[in-house]
């Protein structure tokens, strides 16, 4: 039985509805109770900057959590008494993989792929360096001239590949390679003292693969597309870790599966006296 439980949740589509799916109208409501118990602490971990975090708590009435892994991983912040802080002991540990390279300088070697467009600079930082590319591309060999690119200068990256399913367009991120969400969480653990049965996290979607196939406790919510699904399988099982992933279903729980309501149906089935608690809520 667990006292106490680091719950780590992306944001888009996962806990917010803006999927194709319908989202059951109480989910959100349990998911928030669920969040105030004592024994839950609450991490988001998106792809979005804080701003964008505040913003999406506020227009989705999403729980305040007690701390935010932003930008794919690459900020980490606490949150107390309302005010944010941003923890500079993650910035100094994955500052070392681009080996003293500037963003602007990642940026000019990978001027020449024609096909990638730098995102807006709100979505930069200088250890995220983000571009769209088109789905029709194609994405598996930009990605390794990329890498290859990358590797001569040098600079460890990792290439964090997913698609943005309302724009319909592909999203590539150059992060330091040990500054994916995977990596921001097993650093939030290790520096809140949290053991690995006291871990979760849910997902949906490309970025959230490196965790999806770990050893943390994961959940891929119901309304994940179906290649998500069959590479977080794979992922998982390539890496001895097919019971550490959880795939939400739309019709074995009450609230279903999509949203926040596989999110419920995953802790309920990893902990089945939280599970019991949901059911009292």
């Amino acid at each position: 039985m667990t006292h106490r439980l680091l719950l780590c949740t992306d944001m888009d589509r996962t806990i917010i509805p803006n999927g194709r799916q319908p989202e059951h109208p109480q989910a959100r409501e349990h998911f928030r109770q669920l969040c105030g118990l004592p024994l839950i602490k609450l991490v988001y971990v998106s792809g979005r900057h804080l701003l964008l975090v505040e913003q999406a708590i506020a227009d989705y009435q999403l729980p305040k959590p007690d701390y935010a892994i932003t930008d794919v991983g690459t900020k980490i912040y606490c949150r107390a008494e309302a005010e944010w802080t941003e923890i500079h002991a993650w910035q100094k540990q994955i500052a070392g993989d681009w080996k003293g390279r500037s963003h602007d300088q990642l940026q000019h070697a990978l001027s020449r792929f024609t096909e990638l467009t730098l995102q807006e600079q709100s979505k930069q930082n200088n250890f995220k360096l983000s571009y769209y590319l088109s789905l029709a591309a194609d994405h598996d060999k930009i990605l390794q001239q990329v890498d290859l690119q990358l590797t001569q200068l040098g600079v460890a990256a990792s290439l964090i590949w997913s698609i943005d399913e309302p724009q319909q367009i592909g999203l590539l991120d150059v992060l330091p390679r040990n500054a994916t969400k995977l990596h921001g969480i097993e650093f939030l653990q290790r520096h809140l003292g949290y053991g690995p049965q006291e871990v979760i996290f849910a997902g949906d979607s490309g970025n959230d693969l490196p965790v999806l196939g770990s050893s943390i406790r994961s959940i891929l919510v119901a309304n994940a597309e179906p290649q998500i699904k069959q590479q977080a399988q794979q992922l998982a099982e390539q890496n001895g870790n097919t019971e550490s992933l959880f795939l939400a279903q739309q019709d074995n729980f009450p609230l279903g599966g999509n949203y926040s309501a596989g999110v419920l149906q995953g802790i309920a089935y990893y902990y089945p006296e939280i599970g019991e608690k949901l059911t009292e809520l």
